[in-house]
């Protein structure tokens, strides 16, 4: 039954009871409404407030507010307008005297759920009213987040395509393979990022990188960078130039200041054989060839955003005959191997590799780079016992 609770003193409800806030002045009209409530049966308490102003430490937590039009401090529709653009989420329903039933459709349409007359109005229907503007803004807040999800959904699909794209590669001899996902438990949208062009002169250009932290701003600026880094090298740009160009674009596109990028850049030479890869602060590439699995031990520079370097000079490195190379980021070997605090670590992954690729010599039509890639990525997160807490992304570039 209604239970009126003195205006300001504090107390409980159940777990079954609905939890009513009656905003009016005038006592006669007050005292109807709970006896009107208490007749009915409902399990509902009552708190009451005189004033909009004394209201308002006392909406939150109300699962519905029943207003007067009427009160010392708003008159008309003032009251529901403050109310709800202070409370946004309430359930209200308006109650009118019989001169200004007009009054109540209209708060309808300014956002309340419903309005009663009061004097004509039982409680079996008072009780039906609450309980129907209740249920009916659980829905209208359950179709505003499944809306909202929508379109978070959609934004992340453009900014994972933004930061997964398709690889422009003509040369028939090179075998191209990426995995990426979003580590955690919450399944944030992550900075992690690669690309690969082919460019008329026969240099592949492969990029990996990760942007520090996780969510739509970190994904956003990695979008931001690769888009920058493909158009410079479609536009035929020197690849001594790339990461310096890419570095303004982040110091423009940051959305703060200690936002950065790990990079690396692998240009494979036309011949297929060479290359000059580029580190900026980010782990070296595992190189594969017939007889051995190895980092390319090449200078690690700053991460680009990270200080005021404008060059990442490139080191030559041999490839082979047959290869296939291996870029990733970090969170791919941070994982743990066991339940204390050992992780994966280079070490490791080679270990993995190993296994995956089964004995010496390798042969590259064997295990296709895209099964290695699934191969390797079972193996972390069964490792780990679980999903990665950080982002991963793999690119795997293959020769033969």
């Amino acid at each position: 039954m209604a239970n009126p609770a003195p205006g300001g003193a504090p107390f409980t409800t159940r777990a079954d009871q609905l939890r009513v806030l009656l905003i009016e002045d005038d006592d006669g009209d007050a005292f109807l409404v709970q006896e009107l409530l208490a007749e009915s049966g409902a399990s509902i308490v009552v708190e009451r407030a005189r004033s909009l102003a004394d209201a308002r430490r006392l909406v939150p937590g109300a699962a519905c507010v029943l207003l007067d039009l009427g009160l010392p401090d708003a008159r008309g529709l003032q009251g529901l307008r403050s109310l709800l653009q202070h409370y946004p989420e309430a359930a209200v329903v308006v109650l009118t005297g019989l001169a200004d039933e007009h009054l109540g459709a209209e708060a309808v349409r300014a956002g309340a759920q419903d309005y009663l007359v009061k004097g004509v109005v039982s409680g079996e229907t008072l009780q039906r009213v609450i309980r129907y503007a209740v249920e009916r803004r659980r829905w209208d807040e359950a179709q505003r987040q499944l809306h909202t999800a929508r379109v978070n959904a959609r934004e992340n699909e453009r900014l994972e395509h933004g930061l997964l794209p398709l690889p422009v590669v003509r040369d028939p001899r090179l075998r191209v393979a990426a995995r990426c996902w979003a580590g955690g438990k919450r399944r944030l949208l992550g900075g992690d990022f690669y690309d690969v062009i082919e460019r008329p002169d026969g240099w592949v250009h492969a990029l990996i990188g990760d942007v520090c932290g996780h969510g739509p701003a970190e994904a956003a600026l990695g979008v931001s960078l690769r888009v920058a880094w493909r158009a410079l090298v479609l536009a035929g740009r020197p690849a001594e130039e790339l990461l310096s160009t890419v570095q303004q674009v982040l110091e423009h596109e940051q959305h703060e200041e200690a936002m950065f990028a790990t990079v690396c850049m692998m240009s494979v030479a036309p011949d297929r054989r060479s290359g000059v890869i580029r580190l900026a602060g980010h782990p070296a590439p595992l190189l594969v060839t017939s007889d051995r699995i190895t980092e390319l031990t090449v200078p690690v520079y700053p991460p680009v955003g990270l200080n005021a370097a404008r060059s990442w000079p490139g080191t030559e490195v041999e490839l082979g005959a047959n290869w296939s190379l291996l870029m990733y980021t970090d969170g791919l070997i941070e994982g743990r191997i066991s339940r204390g605090s050992y992780r994966l670590d280079t070490e490791g992954l080679i270990d993995l590799v190993r296994d995956s690729l089964g004995p010496l010599p390798f042969d590259p039509g064997r295990v296709s780079e895209q099964e290695l890639l699934e191969r390797l990525t079972d193996q972390v997160r069964r490792l780990n016992r679980g999903d990665l807490n950080d982002d991963i992304a793999i690119l795997a570039l293959g020769y033969s």
